[in-house]
């Protein structure tokens, strides 16, 4: 409501300035509030909403059926025990701090009551018509777009109450002294976890938009939702398989992994693609790319749109492609020698025989980049020297900086984690997924939960969300090296990693290397590739792209979005190097083109997947990568 001004008029009384010259004024505090909009959160037909409700239970009823019929036949163990004793543990030692000393626990209690205070104070400021300039204050939360939680009394104050809890609870946990700084990592990380589940935004009663529509609908969108959670527990055999698009609208071969190759050749743990020239003349180095086992290659070939591998071909590279296994109980045993062995060398080989090319360049992605580092470091020591030179995408090679998936790895729960592998001899790819999902929570998991199994409603089709359900297994070898080797004792960089019997350096790998990062990488920071730059032994070309992990690096140029820095060698300080880097708009694509010509910029007519020497087994992309985790 507008508040009237008094001033003393030339008689000397008391008067008020005119009503109507304020009336067009932007109006403060709650006075936008329509008492009438209040007619939305009110039920009109209670009985079509109590039949609902108990249509909506049923199905729920449905869900947890689906979630315990696994377990009473043993197909399922419950796992959730572990990570509940870790973080109770881990929460029990920021709980000793503050309770040991009275004096301690009275300032914080103090804290968070005079915040509540002073939130109710803002709170009867903007009933009488003023504005919160401190809520005027806060970052847009993508939580809390929706008009009623800020316009709507009650909603602001629920949010409000949520926003002031939560950082109070992320600053006690950031001011509790004498934690190690892997247990102050893990105990900031289960913080943000159950507060991102707690938000009001999660809950049908405190979420407007959720209110409304199910006041609106009588509650036909909880039981379409509570209906989506049971179909989502049973297609994950137990456990909840969050649906993140709709996955019926995709097909590998059909729209997405359609760039024309074979496969030439096959081992235990991959298949190698050759992809069909789309030039008359080709570079004379091929180039093979190793992506990660975490998910699958098609990454880099989602469509014809944002395939980085049709790109490649269309401007002379032959690409040859490594297609890992999906692993089951056969490869419980293959370790990372394996990998290298049966995997990066054996691409080579077979790259040799189809082409004749004894050298070529790699591009390694992910975790795929890490093992062609290790493998680079391997080849060093026994002077092979096929690949000449390296391109790491979001490639870590020291993880002291590795970022939140280190909460996951310490020795206890590594140990836990392998005693669980050693029964099927592989990890669940929902396991990984989850964990990837947890890094961003508030956007890979709650908003599809409050989409699907509130609102009832189906996700929009999306590729790069398809492909990223499309998980794989770990086998469990592999995964027990990797974690151990890398996030666990940090062996690559540190010279202690063992390939084959062989201590790694990675100063031994002295040929040119581009490493990129991504700037806003929440698996690989940006700041973990530049320091693992210094780790190797020649030229390396450090740059950083836009965005993340995915759409950093799957960025094509004629969408001209983003952006990609160049600065000089990756040396002393990241933020120091990015401030003196210099931007360039667009992708980083042509730029590496350019730098890969330069190596070698020879060119030789164009060549037929596997030449003369090798038949084709199948087409792209491969019997491998339609295998379903």
């Amino acid at each position: 409501m507008y508040k009237w001004k008094t001033t003393i008029t030339s008689a000397g009384r008391h008067g008020v300035t005119d009503k109507k010259q304020k009336a067009d004024e932007p109006k403060g505090g709650y006075a936008n509030f329509d008492p009438k909009a209040i007619d939305a959160y009110v039920v009109k037909d209670p009985e079509a909403m109590a039949v609902n409700l108990a249509r909506a239970l049923e199905n729920l009823g449905q869900a947890a059926s689906a979630w315990l019929a696994p377990r009473e036949r043993g197909e399922r163990s419950n796992v959730l025990a572990d990570p509940m004793t870790d973080l109770i543990k881990t929460m029990s030692k920021v709980g000793e701090y503050w309770l040991s000393d009275p004096r301690r626990a009275f300032d914080a209690q103090t804290q968070l009551l005079s915040g509540y205070f002073g939130m109710w104070n803002r709170t009867m400021q903007r009933f009488a018509g003023d504005d919160d300039p401190a809520a005027a204050a806060q970052p847009r939360d993508k939580r809390f777009t929706d008009a009623d939680w800020e316009n709507n009394p009650f909603f602001d104050f629920v949010r409000q109450t949520y926003l002031l809890t939560s950082d109070w609870i992320e600053k006690l946990v950031n001011d509790t002294e004498g934690l190690d700084e892997h247990t102050r990592h893990k105990a900031s990380f289960y913080v943000k976890q159950i507060t991102a589940a707690l938000s009001p935004a999660n809950f049908a009663a405190t979420n407007p938009q959720v209110y409304r529509e199910t006041v609106a609908s009588n509650g036909e969108n909880l039981v379409r939702g509570m209906r989506m959670l049971a179909e989502d527990i049973s297609a994950g055999g137990g456990d909840l398989r969050l649906r993140h698009t709709d996955m019926t609208k995709f097909a590998l071969g059909k729209n997405m992994a359609l760039t024309p190759g074979k496969v030439i050749a096959q081992s235990d743990v991959c298949q190698i693609i050759q992809y069909d020239a789309a030039t008359d003349k080709v570079q004379k180095r091929p180039l093979l790319i190793c992506p990660p086992w975490i998910n699958k290659f098609y990454i880099l070939d989602l469509n014809p749109q944002k395939s980085f591998i049709k790109w490649c071909v269309e401007r002379g590279q032959t690409v040859f492609v490594i297609s890992w296994v999906n692993p089951d109980e056969r490869h419980a045993d293959k370790d990372w020698t394996a990998y290298a062995r049966e995997g990066i060398d054996f691409a080579l080989d077979t790259i040799e025989k189809a082409t004749g090319e004894k050298e070529v360049n790699a591009v390694g992605y992910c975790v795929g980049g890490t093992l062609l580092a290790a493998t680079l470091a391997l080849h060093a020591k026994e002077k092979n020297k096929r690949i000449r030179s390296a391109t790491f995408l979001t490639t870590q090679v020291d993880f002291a900086h590795a970022g939140d998936l280190k909460v996951f790895v310490d020795e206890e729960q590594l140990a836990t984690l392998e005693d669980q592998m050693k029964v099927t001899g592989y990890l669940e790819g929902s396991k990984m997924a989850t964990a990837f999902n947890m890094l961003r929570a508030s956007e890979l998991i709650w908003p599809y939960f409050v989409n699907n199994y509130l609102k009832g409603q189906e996700p929009m089709p999306f590729d790069l969300l398809f492909w990223n359900a499309d998980s794989t297994r770990m086998a469990a070898a592999n995964h027990s090296f990797y974690l151990r080797n890398c996030y666990l004792e940090n062996n690559l960089s540190q010279g202690k990693m063992v390939l084959a019997g062989k201590k790694l350096s990675l100063k031994d790998v002295k040929i040119p290397v581009y490493n990129l990062a991504t700037k806003e990488d929440h698996i690989a920071p940006a700041k973990s590739v530049f320091v693992g730059s210094g780790y190797f032994g020649g030229p390396v070309e450090y740059v950083v792209t836009g965005s993340g992990h995915i759409a950093g690096v799957v960025n094509p140029p004629d969408k001209h979005k983003y952006q990609f820095w160049t600065g000089g060698p990756a040396e002393g300080d990241y933020d120091r190097w990015m401030e003196q880097a210099s931007e360039t708009p667009g992708s980083w694509w042509p730029h590496w083109m350019t730098w890969i010509e330069e190596q070698d910029s020879r060119q030789v007519p164009a060549r037929k997947p596997g030449g003369d020497a090798l038949n084709a087994i199948e087409e792209a992309p491969g019997s491998y990568a339609m295998e379903k985790a």
